[in-house]
């Protein structure tokens, strides 16, 4: 390694539940920094307005804090560089790009989204790719000051160049080349002031003076696009590593239709963060000596990116509960005790849980068997008992995806906003309210009597509802089409 301070970051957006693909990559950045007393930097890009936040965001904080990695400068813990919300650093992204324009490496684009949107729909018939036109790239300057005096709106696109090759060069993958024709004239700055992820990403990490950048595959792609504007912008360029992709077992790049996805899901299902860790460390890395059971501090100790594999690791769960199962094994009984008391029997909980029963239940022993769905992971109803009367099994199976999905656009996971969702989705569907509740009921608590099904749903949380709602379906994907309650 040089000798300039190795510094790397995560740099989530707080649109969604943490992702277990935000944890491996933050895990080998994290490592990487430890390996070579460096820094590793928390940043959130919170420039996507429409889906951005705080509640995101926190949980960002909670779920990294839980798998074991601290963060040396972020939103919460400050540093020499900061903001580290983009959102606090638009000034920074506007000045960046005025400087790109005045260099003549970047020029103000006034089409409109009709004009776009017709020349896309022109280059699909024409099966052409789709791309800018580089229709405002050479206007004269009395154009554009004219359409500056009638404030017409503009965004700001980057020069690419028309020939040549752009060089990437990959510290796992070597050198990567890209045809410059083949590269849009990308958009650096919208019309409403706010950055596009590409300015945002070079800017800040030259600002905050990022030496590797360590990031999923996914993003080689716009590898090319960020060495052009380090390029334009006369900034040395920092090293990328393009870390192999998490893959469900068809080897399709993981997602919460095939695998839970979400930290929360693992937080709640109670698996530990050392087992996640360690299991998150073998996607693609290997110890020296094979072993498969190691410790954070441990991987640090023997850490090396010529030990990374390039092919896409299988997160497979199985072999992940099998881990955690070890850890489990040995646990002395007092440790056991306490993580069952920082999650599923913390008293936090158990309170939430208890003024939901409490008028339902006669007796403190009757707790445990009417509240047991709030504790356990499956409920597995029985199979009819999820088809409403005077409904098929193929109606109930369409609308509970439907249902399944509207779950992922839900952000505020309280009572209010699943009444009015499902409500919505009945209303949609042609459905009575008490057609849908009932099953869903069902599905989610394996019981018919519940606490309010809304406030219900709240406290078991977005995950454990999304994967039991699934498991019913799965259920039902294995029951005739045309199968009724009563068949």
């Amino acid at each position: 390694m040089n000798e300039k301070e190795i510094r790397v970051r995560i740099a989530p957006s707080p649109t969604g539940d943490p992702h277990v693909g935000t944890a491996y990559i933050a895990l080998f950045n994290y490592v990487f920094a430890k390996k070579y007393n460096g820094k590793f930097i928390l940043r959130i890009e919170d420039t996507d307005r429409a889906r951005s936040n705080p509640q995101s965001e926190a949980m960002i904080f909670t779920a990294l804090r839980w798998i074991g990695l601290q963060w040396d400068e972020g939103p919460d813990v400050g540093g020499a560089f900061g903001p580290y919300r983009q959102s606090e650093r638009t000034t920074l992204y506007r000045e960046a790009a005025d400087s790109l324009l005045q260099r003549g490496e970047a020029y103000r684009c006034f089409c409109t989204s009709e004009r776009l949107e017709k020349l896309r729909a022109e280059q699909r018939a024409a099966k052409l790719n789709l791309g800018y036109d580089r229709h405002c790239r050479n206007l004269a300057s009395a154009e554009i000051e004219k359409n500056l005096q009638s404030k017409l709106p503009f965004v700001v696109r980057l020069k690419v160049p028309l020939t040549g090759q752009v060089v990437v060069r990959d510290q796992l993958r070597g050198t990567v080349e890209f045809n410059a024709a083949e590269i849009d004239d990308q958009v650096l700055l919208k019309s409403d002031g706010y950055p596009t992820y590409h300015l945002a990403n070079v800017v800040d990490d030259h600002a905050m003076k990022i030496t590797h950048v360590i990031r999923a595959e996914e993003w080689i792609t716009s590898a090319p696009k960020h060495v052009l504007l380090y390029q334009a912008f006369g900034w040395e360029t920092p090293e990328f590593f393009h870390m192999p992709l998490l893959r469900n077992a068809d080897h399709s790049k993981i997602s919460k239709r095939k695998n839970p996805v979400s930290l929360r899901y693992y937080m709640r299902a109670g698996y530990f963060a050392e087992a996640m860790l360690n299991y998150l460390a073998m996607m693609g890395w290997t110890m020296p000596d094979g072993r498969e059971k190691f410790s954070l501090q441990e991987m640090i100790d023997h850490f090396s990116f010529e030990r990374m594999s390039l092919g896409g690791p299988i997160f497979d769960l199985a072999k992940l509960t099998w881990l955690n199962s070890q850890y489990m094994h040995e646990f002395d009984h007092r440790t056991l005790l306490e993580k069952l008391r920082e999650n599923l029997f913390s008293d936090d909980y158990l309170l939430k849980v208890l003024k939901l029963v409490r008028e339902r239940i006669e007796k403190l022993e009757d707790f445990v068997a009417y509240a047991d769905f709030f504790f356990t992971g499956s409920v597995c109803p029985p199979t009819e008992a999820l088809i409403p009367k005077g409904k098929t099994a193929a109606e109930i199976k369409k609308i509970f995806l439907q249902v399944i999905e509207s779950f992922d656009a839900v952000m505020n996971w309280d009572h209010a906003t699943l009444e009015t969702l499902l409500r919505e989705v009945s209303e949609k569907a042609g459905w009575t309210s008490k057609d849908l509740f009932m099953p869903v009921r069902m599905a989610v608590t394996g019981r018919s009597h519940t606490p309010p099904l809304f406030e219900t749903m709240e406290l078991l949380g977005k995950e454990c509802c999304r994967r039991r709602m699934k498991e019913a379906l799965a259920k039902l994907e294995k029951t005739p089409a045309t199968q009724t309650p009563h068949a």
